[in-house]
């Protein structure tokens, strides 16, 4: 069976077994993504309902692309600009191609083994801030209210005694 996906704004046509490079997808090597936009799907000359089909992948590596080079030049004002590219790409093997049921099957399995390794550092991560909120009440406390700003002088008054002797004289 093959679909048409659409992922990173272009279109890729897939079957079982495929390895194809799209824009960069979260995840790292040996997890499992399920590409939920299928344009397309059937298999010979039958088309399937795409509504119903998912695809399931595993990323193989987050690589970058070959470099494109970038040169800006304007005629006779001796402006010349060179610069390299090199795009952020995800490698993905297509495990199955199939009704939602069946490839999404595939797809938690992974993320669920996967699952209570990160719970761990989460746990840890939530009693850190913990301990760090603590000092911050102290440390508040401890400061003590900003004084009260004084009330602005009467510099005009100044200014009007020297210019009445200035008068006077």
């Amino acid at each position: 069976m093959f679909a048409v996906v659409r992922t990173g704004g272009k279109q890729y046509r897939v079957a079982e077994g495929d390895k194809i490079a799209v824009e960069k997808l979260a995840g790292d090597a040996g997890d499992t993504i399920v590409l939920e936009d299928v344009l397309l799907a059937g298999e010979g000359a039958d088309m399937a309902d795409a509504s119903k089909v998912t695809v399931s992948a595993e990323v193989i590596a987050q690589a970058k692309s070959e470099k494109v080079t970038v040169f800006k030049k304007r005629r006779r004002h001796n402006y010349r600009r060179k610069n390299g590219h090199r795009q952020h790409m995800t490698l993905l093997r297509i495990v199955g191609v199939g009704e939602g049921k069946a490839a999404a099957k595939k797809a938690p399995a992974k993320k669920a083994e996967a699952a209570p390794k990160d719970e761990a550092p989460q746990e840890e991560a939530k009693k850190a801030p913990a301990k760090k909120a603590a000092p911050k009440k102290e440390a508040a406390a401890d400061k003590k209210p900003a004084a009260k700003k004084a009330a602005p002088k009467k510099a005009a008054a100044t200014k009007k005694s020297a210019d009445s002797s200035a008068d006077k004289k």
